[in-house]
């Protein structure tokens, strides 16, 4: 039952996160890459208005941030429950 409870668990916070990464990515790439474009535009970045940067190139570099986030968080979640591939290999015909 208890591990019933740790795999519920970490299914939980495996979909929590996949979440806030979505919601994340989401914002950025169609709330300021079309929704706010207008009221970015007024603001330059690099010669370029904010709204154009972040629907071109923006939404993709946060998603390559989120990426490296994601995989980093799944690991110490890994490690959190246990589940993580740091077991040490045992390698045929040697005793541990």
């Amino acid at each position: 039952m208890s591990e019933d409870l740790s795999r519920h668990a970490y299914w939980r916070a495996n979909l929590k996160l996949v979440l806030w990464c979505l919601a994340l990515w989401f914002i950025v790439s169609f709330g300021f890459g079309i929704l706010l474009a207008e009221p970015l535009n007024t603001i330059r970045l690099g010669g370029f208005k904010l709204g154009f940067w972040f629907a071109q190139q923006g939404s993709i570099l946060v998603f390559l941030g989120i990426i490296f986030f994601y995989a980093w968080r799944m690991n110490r979640l890994d490690h959190r429950f246990d589940v993580d591939d740091d077991e040490p290999v045992v390698e045929p015909g040697v005793d541990p």
